[in-house]
């Protein structure tokens, strides 16, 4: 495990893991809610956006240690609850 926390739907998540040049990395994301959320990585990577739903369901998203990345996921409006998330080395 690299890096991992709980943060409320409203707060959202923003971090800058220090991945590994070269090294691939799985993110997991699972929110439990309602309404939904949504993932963005920075710089903007293609294919790399998603909509994580408040249903309890896990979305997964493989990353690559290239350059200095950060992950910003934020609750859609009137979005309630709580975002799990982990990210582990492969």
């Amino acid at each position: 495990m690299v890096e991992a926390g709980v943060e409320r739907v409203s707060d959202g998540i923003h971090t800058e893991p220090g991945l590994s040049k070269d090294k691939a990395y799985r993110l997991n994301l699972v929110c439990v809610g309602s309404g939904s959320a949504r993932l963005e990585f920075v710089p903007a990577k293609a294919g790399t956006e998603a909509s994580v739903p408040c249903d309890e369901s896990v979305v997964q998203q493989r990353i690559t240690g290239d350059k200095p990345v950060r992950i910003n996921v934020d609750g859609a409006k009137g979005s309630t609850g709580v975002i799990a998330w982990q990210i582990d080395a492969l």
